[in-house]
């Protein structure tokens, strides 16, 4: 039998799904299963984006192009300038989700055995579309007992080689929530000047900071304005997962070149997706209001909540709708496996992805979980219940 590829033995599996099968046996066995793995938002999507879908006529369903419907560029640069940032419609091609965006970014920027720093806890996918792309993911840990603030700029700095081709953040984070500060992007920007990086910025939560200071973009930080590449989506601020529509925007005309070419090799990103994206960017201001009103309650209840059990800590998230808790047990993967496999509570359970997924780094992640708080309040409050019951009777509580 031919053997498969070292490219795909190095894959990771995702932290968020690789213990779905473990769930779907869950259900099987009549156990209620509240799912806290996945930021997969429970709020609807808007009734407009709804309608755009019910409205369609068209006799075909045809390619549209490589690099995005015009009208929804158009739209999406009138967003982006709402944020001050200077995003025109030439600068933004149509992905496939935020994923290909970043895929896309790092096909386009990096060669095979290029470096890029990357902070951590981060997105687990960054790592596996760094594989694709035969890049190597250099990383530096934030620690949750200092909530997850970047590490000094020295640090970073010490991980530059001559193969370091940029760096990438992800802001408001996923998995921590946190919001890095002011001082901290023009740091980042800093040392990006100095060696002629690329920064990648992964901005789909922009629409979700809970402070009152302003949120930085990348595209804010003058001076490198064509070594930034931001990624972004409408899966999360308008409840559209599954349509698959995120973007790649780029000054550089370099960059914009190479990603033309992968997107004509991908033809065309999808074309309902895409009807659906432009009717909701427009008149769902009510709509973003009590969206971002609802997941600023829920913060404040399950952080609230998970510092109330014994033995367990987490710092308060400033953005997106995830955070990271520190857990007493010995083993993250082992207890969210434990939740599915053995654990129930009144015939009910919690899926949690386990947080040594999001680090690189080994040995970290291993006592913490992330939770993404999207089911409503009630749900958020059976959650937390089950969570205390089940450390309470672990095997391997540490605590």
């Amino acid at each position: 039998m031919p053997k498969t590829s070292k490219r795909g033995d190095l894959m990771p599996f995702s932290p968020i799904r690789k213990l779905v099968p473990l769930a779907n046996k869950a259900i099987e066995r009549g156990i209620k299963v509240y799912y806290l793995n996945i930021g997969q938002p429970d709020l609807h999507t808007p009734e407009k984006a709804l309608d755009a879908i019910r409205n369609i006529d068209r006799k075909i369903l045809e390619y549209s192009p490589s690099e995005g419907i015009y009208s929804l560029r158009k739209k999406l640069s009138e967003y982006y300038h709402t944020f001050n940032i200077d995003a025109n419609v030439e600068d933004i091609f149509i992905t496939c989700g935020g994923s290909e965006a970043i895929e896309v970014a790092f096909m386009s920027c990096l060669d095979p055995g290029d470096e890029i720093i990357v902070p951590e806890p981060a997105y687990a996918n960054y790592e596996a579309f760094a594989i694709v792309a035969g890049a190597v993911i250099k990383s530096i840990p934030a620690k949750i007992n200092k909530g997850f603030r970047l590490p000094p700029m020295k640090e970073f700095e010490k991980l530059i080689t001559p193969r370091t081709k940029g760096f990438m953040i992800c802001n408001p984070n996923n998995p921590t929530g946190y919001l890095y500060s002011r001082s901290e992007m023009n740091q980042i920007k800093n040392l990006v000047k100095k060696y002629d990086l690329f920064l990648f910025s992964d901005e789909v939560y922009r629409e979700f900071c809970y402070t009152g200071a302003p949120y930085i973009s990348a595209f804010h930080l003058k001076g490198i304005e064509n070594n930034v590449i931001l990624i972004d989506s409408v899966s999360k601020r308008y409840s559209e997962c599954g349509i698959r529509i995120g973007a790649l925007i780029s000054k550089n005309k370099e960059i914009k070149q190479n990603v033309m070419k992968f997107c004509q090799a991908r033809l065309s990103p999808p074309l309902i997706g895409q009807i659906v994206a432009e009717a909701s960017i427009e008149g769902t201001e009510d709509y973003m209001r009590d969206s971002y009103e609802e997941y600023s309650e829920r913060r404040k209840f399950l952080i609230d909540g998970l510092n109330r059990i014994p033995g367990v800590y987490s710092p308060i998230p400033m953005g997106a709708f995830y955070t990271l808790a520190k857990l007493p047990v010995d083993d993250s993967d082992k207890f969210c496996e434990w939740l599915l496999s053995e654990f129930e509570y009144n015939k009910e359970t919690i899926f949690l992805a386990p947080a040594s997924g999001f680090y690189t780094t080994p040995g970290y992640g291993k006592n913490e979980v992330r939770i993404a708080y999207v089911l409503d309040k009630k749900d958020l409050a059976t959650s937390l219940i089950i969570l205390e019951k089940a450390l309470e009777v672990y095997p391997g509580r540490t605590e």
